[in-house]
């Protein structure tokens, strides 16, 4: 009987003594994921130019304007050559980026707002980081609806610094219309002096408030995008210039995207900052800007209207000086954001890009994406890999080699059939997943940018670009 009692006490310490290591063990697992859970979300900044030139930068190899700033911006991150956005123009390729998803899926296909907007059902960007603890805060032009249901402050920004249509004066106007008129949340404010400074000092005070959370801030310049209309003292600096007003224009755009920058890094966030730079399209055929080596311009399908300038900067988290080669998109913006600030997304919000964090670690090489699409209207293209098919209804389509041809000049379609098949029945599969255009752009719009696009198909110059050119 003792020695069964013995044996009993003998297990009964064993036991004890392994709960008691166990347990410590457990406590210190605890207290190592508490010391190593240094994780701060991140600010989330997405700088969105309007209209700018593909090669419109020093970083992107322009030699006739000046952008220091813009240009170190560049190399604190990587800049991807082969990015693109959503749509060719203005509207629906916002749309895309602060949805993350093809705007056709919601009929947000042509420019404009149609008075419609943004459907009441379509989550932005801002609405995931406002329902996650995060200030929003979007600045600058809007132009995604100007019905009260599609103000800024009803899709998830809870301060809205700028104007809602999709231009105007960069100077102060007497009597502005309510889509025109420089607001606060609703309010009318009265704009002292240039827009471009304007929306620059508002971005600074946002980042200067106090706050105990992160932000998203959508700062969205409508420079260089027309009027041409720059400060005296800007134009006298470039005198002389061929590009004069594009380029006064855009030097104001760059010391005001430095003055964001030092504001980053006078409140000691600048590392933990996030920082997204591209154009909302393709350089436009009216304000003087440059596409480079690529074909076409704003609101047609050839590479000048939808590859832009696209840098992404972390400088705490990323490296720096980098370039990837890789197919990207502006959906990429939204997948990649919630990522870095540890964010799950419902499984029922389509997210159309990709996110970007394991190619700008190098954990993952390659391309993002292995097709991208573009419609609007009549036109559309797709690309795959490196070959990229046009098409225009009614007109028949033209299929490139980017590789070897970025001018987009010689037509493949009779080359290789087999391809231009299987790119089309691509197309055909991703059509069966939007819906049709909530409206269209108008009986003067239409037949010129089918025109323009008939001549481009055809290594055509075209006679007219706009209604005002046409005889």
């Amino acid at each position: 009987m003792i020695k069964i009692s013995n044996q009993r006490i003998s297990m009964k310490i064993k036991l004890k003594f392994l709960l008691l290591v166990m347990l410590g063990f457990t406590l210190v697992g605890y207290s190592q994921s508490k010391t190593d859970n240094t994780f701060e979300a991140p600010n989330i900044l997405v700088i969105l130019l309007d209209d700018a030139g593909y090669v419109d930068f020093g970083f992107m190899g322009s030699k006739d304007l000046s952008t220091p700033e813009i240009d170190k911006l560049a190399s604190s991150g990587t800049i991807f050559t082969d990015a693109h956005v959503s749509a060719t123009v203005c509207a629906p390729s916002r749309a895309g980026l602060l949805t993350g998803k093809y705007q056709q899926r919601f009929g947000f296909e042509a420019n404009g707002t149609g008075g419609i907007g943004l459907s009441n059902d379509v989550e932005t960007m801002a609405d995931v980081f406002n329902h996650n603890g995060y200030n929003t805060y979007a600045i600058g032009k809007w132009h995604l609806g100007e019905e009260p249901s599609d103000h800024p402050n009803q899709r998830g920004f809870q301060e809205f610094y700028g104007f809602i249509g999709g231009s105007r004066s960069y100077f102060p106007i007497e009597n502005p219309s309510q889509i025109d008129m420089l607001q606060h949340n609703g309010k009318r404010v009265k704009l002292n002096g240039y827009m471009t400074d304007a929306l620059g000092d508002m971005a600074v005070n946002f980042i200067n408030k106090k706050r105990n959370k992160p932000f998203f801030m959508y700062l969205s310049f409508n420079a260089v995008h027309t009027p041409m209309e720059a400060k005296e003292e800007d134009l006298a600096k470039f005198k002389g210039h061929p590009r004069q007003a594009l380029a006064a224009m855009t030097w104001s755009l760059d010391e005001n995207i430095g003055k964001v920058v030092r504001a980053l890094k006078n409140k000691g966030v600048v590392e933990n900052t996030l920082v997204f730079f591209l154009s909302d399209n393709g350089g436009a055929h009216n304000n003087q800007s440059s596409t480079g080596p690529l074909k076409g311009w704003k609101g047609n399908k050839f590479e000048g209207g939808h590859r832009v300038p696209f840098v992404v900067s972390w400088p705490g988290q990323l490296p720096s000086g980098n370039s990837l080669d890789g197919l990207t998109s502006s959906l990429d913006i939204f997948s990649t954001a919630v990522k870095a600030a540890n964010i799950e997304v419902d499984d029922e919000l389509i997210l159309d890009g990709v996110n970007l964090l394991p190619y700008l670690k190098k954990a993952k090489s390659g391309s993002p994406h292995e097709k991208l699409f573009w419609r609007k209207l009549d036109e559309s293209a797709v690309r795959m890999g490196n070959k990229k098919l046009i098409a225009l209804k009614g007109f028949g389509n033209v299929m490139y080699d980017l590789k070897n041809d970025l001018g987009e000049t010689f037509d493949l379609t009779r080359v290789l059939p087999t391809e231009k098949s299987q790119i089309e029945q691509e197309y055909i599969k991703w059509e069966t997943e939007l819906m049709k255009p909530l409206w269209d752009e108008g009986p003067i719009w239409m037949p010129i940018t089918r025109h323009i696009h008939k001549s481009l198909m055809s290594n055509e110059e075209p006679e007219y670009k706009d209604p005002w050119g046409k005889k």
